[in-house]
């Protein structure tokens, strides 16, 4: 083959959709490969002229046009254009035109035709457009993992046992040995139908009868779990896992129509769950010191890595991590008032950022508060409050979530309040949007209780809801701040590099990618007056307000998985390499599919970032700050 041959071979080859073609094939298409070179401001096609060939960019910088005349797309070197013409009638359907000097290689039609018919990977890649296509990649690497498909029905291994809620602690004990079965469903038998009114495991006969020295004829009603958390028949293992991460339960009811079908344990999730991020959680709460939690620490890695390498996908993966991080924080807590003494007056700890919104990975800091009760007298409790939230920020920063730079903290007194400051910081940062408000407004409107009087941050999320989509103008102040941090591509759809001295010629996909979008996104919910914290809850939550045009939601739920999951990837693959894992990524490490498609979820990002300019404004008469 001959020397321009081959390097044009080799250059379709490291590019889609010619990657994955057989190398006999490859070497036909070079073969028919037509060299056109065109000036920067030329006219490469017009609408409506015959479609000859598919176009693909070996150098320089294309514009395509609606047939308006508007702007439709920018392609760059391995982009190709002018399928849809050769695919819809043999006619130019996006006129095209050079930005820079161009070198282009044309395929003729015909031979396009031919792989359209007979590859299949071809065929899919010019079928499909853009976000579409996105979303075909994020639904693939959606598709390899059994948890994120598989119901939680197929872990029911075995029909109900359940009996009522008015029978004694040795008749629940007798039915439980007797079904080989460590939990018990309690239901309510005086009404016309039974309803579930609690629970009774193996743990709670331990800790509440065993340990009380209850007697045998006391009601199990004085022992068994109240507050119920159950899963619905339809949900998916995952789902499943990700409940009892969130809530540190080990049992839960699994529910039809509101009547119980089975219950699922911990020990069912772990036979699918190979990760064992449950398992981590259960060993995290039988840790009796801070020691003892910094050895557990080590594995999250591994459970990180695990289910990053079983196709786990970002959400998955980001509650995992979180729920991890918070049964951490609550067994520091209890450690802590094992310590301190119980707490003079009730409290709750609450966490911030990426916990809060379940979408933790494993280079994280710690964002925390405490709500205290309004009964707190800063002279005589404060001391204990101070000991307690030093204990926790110390045992989280041996266990690897270092301290915050911003002091983001409990220890700092400003964020260890009684609960009505706390109402008072929200209202004033959402009546008064000053810059230091507005700062404030991005890290605690993502608010989480994990341990402790969880109302008192119950209380702070309605009041953020009801309160945040009446002000307009912080809404409008929110949408510009969040505008600061914009997507790392150029005008011609190329990367845009960090040169900050320390990660040159890299993306950060916090940075640039994932944070942007949750800022974005937690604009439009604070619009809707959504409770939701999890960011893909919350686009949710912004759909069914009908907030966006048609088909936004759908394109900035794609983005954020996609960016999200070559992060964690990227950090997975430096764990396994025994390097420390950053959000810097190099363009050249990634595939041509992973750089194709973050293009598109970067352009994503950079629309939803001009429609939250239109969409958010100043009221008539109003300046901003």
């Amino acid at each position: 083959m001959q020397a321009e041959l081959i390097e044009i071979r080799n250059h379709l080859a490291q590019h889609e959709p010619f990657e994955d073609l057989p190398p006999a094939t490859l070497d036909k298409v070079a073969a028919r490969v037509e060299i056109a070179y065109y000036r920067a401001g030329s006219t490469i096609t017009e609408f409506g002229e015959p479609a000859t060939d598919l176009h693909y960019i070996r150098s320089g910088a294309v514009e395509i046009f609606r047939r308006s005349g508007e702007l439709y797309n920018r392609l760059s070197e391995g982009d190709i254009f002018g399928q849809l013409g050769l695919m819809m009638g043999r006619s130019i359907r996006f006129p095209a035109k050079a930005i820079e000097d161009t070198l282009l290689y044309c395929i003729p039609a015909d031979l396009f035709e031919e792989l359209w018919e007979t590859e299949e990977t071809f065929a899919d890649f010019v079928e499909i457009e853009d976000r579409t296509r996105l979303r075909s990649a994020v639904e693939k690497s959606a598709r390899g993992s059994e948890l994120m498909t598989a119901k939680v029905t197929r872990l029911i291994a075995r029909p109900l046992v359940s009996a009522s809620d008015d029978i004694r602690l040795q008749e629940a004990a007798r039915i439980m040995t007797e079904e080989r079965v460590s939990a018990l469903l309690l239901m309510d038998e005086s009404g016309d139908r039974p309803r579930m009114s609690g629970i009774i495991t193996d743990r709670d006969f331990r800790t509440r009868a065993v340990t009380e020295a209850l007697p045998s004829e006391t009601p199990v009603s004085d022992v068994m779990t109240t507050e119920l958390i159950t899963i619905r028949s339809e949900a998916f293992i995952f789902e499943a896992m990700l409940t009892m991460l969130h809530n540190n339960v080990h049992h839960l009811p699994v529910v039809h129509n509101g009547e119980p079908r089975g219950i699922i344990g911990l020990s069912d999730i772990i036979r699918y769950e190979s990760q064992s991020s449950v398992f981590v959680v259960s060993n995290i709460h039988r840790q009796t010191d801070v020691q003892g939690l910094k050895a557990v620490s080590k594995d999250v890695r591994d459970s990180f890595v695990r289910m990053v390498n079983e196709d786990a996908n970002s959400k998955m993966i980001g509650s995992a991590m979180a729920g991890i991080g918070r049964s951490i924080s609550q067994r520091l807590l209890e450690l802590g008032e094992e310590k301190l003494g119980p707490a003079p007056v009730p409290y709750c700890f609450m966490a911030l950022g990426s916990m809060a919104r379940d979408e933790q990975l494993v280079v994280t800091d710690q964002d925390n508060a405490l709500v205290l009760d309004d009964s707190f007298d800063p002279a005589v409790h404060d001391d204990y409050f101070q000991a307690l939230a030093k204990f926790v920020s110390d045992g989280l920063a041996a266990c690897g979530y270092t301290y915050c730079t911003g002091d983001i903290m409990a220890t700092n007194i400003k964020w260890r309040q009684p609960l009505r400051i706390w109402k008072t910081y929200f209202m004033d940062w959402i009546h008064n949007p000053k810059a230091e408000n507005l700062l404030n407004s991005n890290i605690f409107f993502d608010l989480e209780g994990i341990h402790g009087r969880l109302a008192f941050t119950e209380e702070l999320k309605e009041l953020v809801a009801s309160e945040a989509m009446k002000s307009q103008r912080f809404l409008a102040l929110m949408a510009r701040n969040a505008l600061n941090r914009t997507p790392p591509l150029g005008f011609f759809r190329t990367f845009v590099m960090e040169q900050d001295g320390k990660q040159n010629d890299t993306i950060n996909l916090k940075r640039r990618g994932t944070g942007p979008l949750s800022d974005l996104i937690r604009i439009h919910a604070l619009a809707c007056g959504s409770r939701a914290q999890n960011s893909f809850e919350r686009l949710q939550a912004v759909k069914d307000a009908k907030l966006l045009p048609a088909g936004s939601v759908e394109n900035l739920r794609d983005a954020l998985e996609f960016i999200a999951i070559v992060r964690i990837r990227h950090q997975a693959a430096a764990i396994e390499a025994g390097q420390e894992p950053n959000n810097n990524v190099q363009p050249e490490e990634l595939s041509p599919f992973e750089r194709r498609n973050l293009k598109d979820a970067f352009q994503i990002l950079s629309n939803g970032q001009k429609f939250l300019r239109f969409r958010y404004q100043a009221p008539t008469g109003r300046h901003l700050a």
